[in-house]
């Protein structure tokens, strides 16, 4: 497992995010932004994933586009990653974009370590993934959803989905009593990454300050 870090090394509230090789090269601007909309309180650690669709997806499915399909091994990844939450007084967030925050919306469903999860334009196409969160519930008190507005706009019938899926838990989780937001953007899924999960870790980090409910 290789981390890079940003932000405050000597924080305790941690921001874990897994990545790819390309989110690598915008993490010192989303740093940046995360700094400029919550202060500079934090410590970023970006796991660099070397197979995304294996690594980060919660069980087998079949691809959706190309050909790789979905490995099903998040189980392990999440065990790699919670040593980094160990430590006294430590307040540990999880989040990322795409699959990544499909990965974070299914971690808090598996452990408390996380305060909350930051879901920037998640999977949540993913087959079965909304009638998993609703039958197992979340385990954080806090959740930020995001979508880009287009992006339920495709002819791929699977992600098409995405629109439907994320009103769907937005709407369940706030039932539950969670706190959740749901922000659309502008654009398509691959517009402003690094903004958009930046917006989205901010969104918790103040949350956490001001200790809304």
């Amino acid at each position: 497992m290789i981390c890079h870090e940003y932000g405050n090394p000597a924080s305790r509230r941690i921001l874990i995010q897994p990545v790819d090789a390309r989110d690598l090269d915008g993490m010192e601007s989303e740093a940046a932004a995360i700094a400029a909309l919550a202060g500079p309180d934090f410590r970023l650690i970006a796991v660099k994933i070397a197979d995304w669709n294996r690594e980060l997806s919660p069980w087998e499915a079949p691809a959706v586009f190309g050909r790789e399909a979905f490995g099903g091994q998040a189980e392990n990844t999440l065990a790699e990653l919670l040593p980094l939450c160990a430590g006294e007084n430590r307040r540990c967030f999880i989040g990322g974009y795409s699959l990544a925050g499909l990965f974070a919306l299914w971690a808090v469903c598996q452990t408390d370590a996380f305060a909350g999860a930051a879901a920037a334009s998640p999977s949540v196409w993913f087959p079965g993934f909304a009638d998993f969160v609703k039958s197992r519930g979340v385990r954080c008190g806090r959740v930020y959803l995001s979508l880009g507005d287009r992006e339920e706009k495709t002819r791929n019938p699977v992600m098409a989905a995405v629109g439907d899926r994320v009103r769907e838990l937005s709407a369940w989780l706030s039932a539950q009593g969670t706190d959740c937001v749901l922000e659309w953007n502008p654009g398509n899924h691959f517009r402003d990454p690094e903004l958009r999960t930046a917006k989205a870790f901010a969104w918790l980090l103040r949350r956490e300050l001001t200790h809304e409910p």
